[in-house]
């Protein structure tokens, strides 16, 4: 009898660890980006579940706090808090918010991130005079490695393919406000050889203008291993996609709404995307099946701008 408990209770252990890496839409939320006061220049992190219920605000201070990425349970995002403004620190925290803690003393820039090896390595881009230059940082915020991307600016960094290799997007001169930028996609090594343009803007279109998103931050499909990002063409902002090898790329999606910022779920099953209208007078959060394609609407009109959805494991 104690043998026969003890197998039950193994089993049961096992069952219980494969539970944590189910994707389905019982266990994971969305976090996402608020701006709750614009007079005093104040976001906020809030989480909610997959059918929108149980809205909360997560950070519930008065800097900004942004959020870019998270790694199963972990949230990971920027703020000001204890700096000068918009000097920004990483922070990480969970899905309710607790016990948040400083990452890492470096400064970084206002950039998209991602991680390798389990979440064991962090790529960000850090602030820093040159534009064109990538960090990456151990578990405990120490810098492992320094990445020059040999491009003027570079930002957004994705790892792909185990890590082997980054997605970026990328600039001939160091801001879009210098004429010659022609932000596009790029993938490297992960020691910064070998860089490749990925996405190849449409010559003739010109309505992105100067300070649109031809590239915008690229996101990795996890099953299918194709990358995404937004670009605005034919005078509206879409999602694309590019493989690996920049061979293909297509449109990805239909919405009659602007698309911009979005995330993957682990699965590759849902897509949650920053939905808005040509004026930008009200940004929503929708959550897309992927298989099906159907959409549902998550946010109401409380706030204007809810925007940068990440997908993130509730316990």
């Amino acid at each position: 009898m104690v043998r026969g408990i003890t197998i039950l209770g193994l089993l049961a252990l096992l069952l219980s660890c494969n539970s944590k890496e189910n994707t389905s839409q019982h266990e994971m939320g969305l976090v996402y980006n608020v701006l709750r006061d614009a007079d005093i220049d104040n976001f906020e992190v809030y989480s909610m579940n997959l059918d929108g219920s149980d809205k909360k605000n997560i950070t519930d201070l008065y800097p900004v706090d942004w959020t870019y990425y998270s790694y199963k349970d972990t949230l990971y995002f920027v703020s000001d808090r204890g700096a000068c403004k918009r000097c920004y620190f990483l922070y990480k925290s969970n899905f309710k918010g607790e016990n948040p803690q400083k990452v890492t003393d470096l400064e970084l820039a206002d950039s998209w991130m991602s991680s390798r090896k389990d979440g064991d390595e962090l790529i960000v881009k850090p602030k820093l005079i040159t534009e064109n230059t990538f960090y990456i940082l151990n578990r405990s915020g120490k810098i492992v490695n320094r990445i020059e991307t040999g491009l003027q600016f570079a930002a957004d960094p994705l790892f792909v393919n185990e890590g082997k290799q980054v997605v970026f997007r990328g600039g001939k001169t160091a801001g879009k406000h210098i004429d010659g930028f022609d932000e596009e996609l790029y993938i490297m090594d992960a020691n910064g050889e070998n860089r490749k343009q990925l996405t190849h803007y449409p010559e003739k279109d010109t309505t992105a203008g100067k300070y649109g998103y031809r590239a915008g931050a690229p996101k990795l499909h996890p099953t299918e291993n194709f990358v995404t990002y937004q670009s605005k063409q034919n005078g509206k902002y879409s999602l694309y996609a590019v493989s690996l090898d920049g061979s293909k790329t297509w449109k990805l999606t239909e919405n009659t709404d602007n698309e911009g910022w979005h995330d993957w779920s682990p699965d590759g099953k849902w897509l949650a995307i920053e939905l808005f209208d040509d004026n930008q007078s009200q940004f929503h959060i929708g959550l897309m099946n992927w298989e099906t394609k159907e959409m549902e609407i998550l946010t109401d009109n409380t706030f204007k701008y809810q925007q940068a959805p990440n997908f993130i494991f509730k316990n």
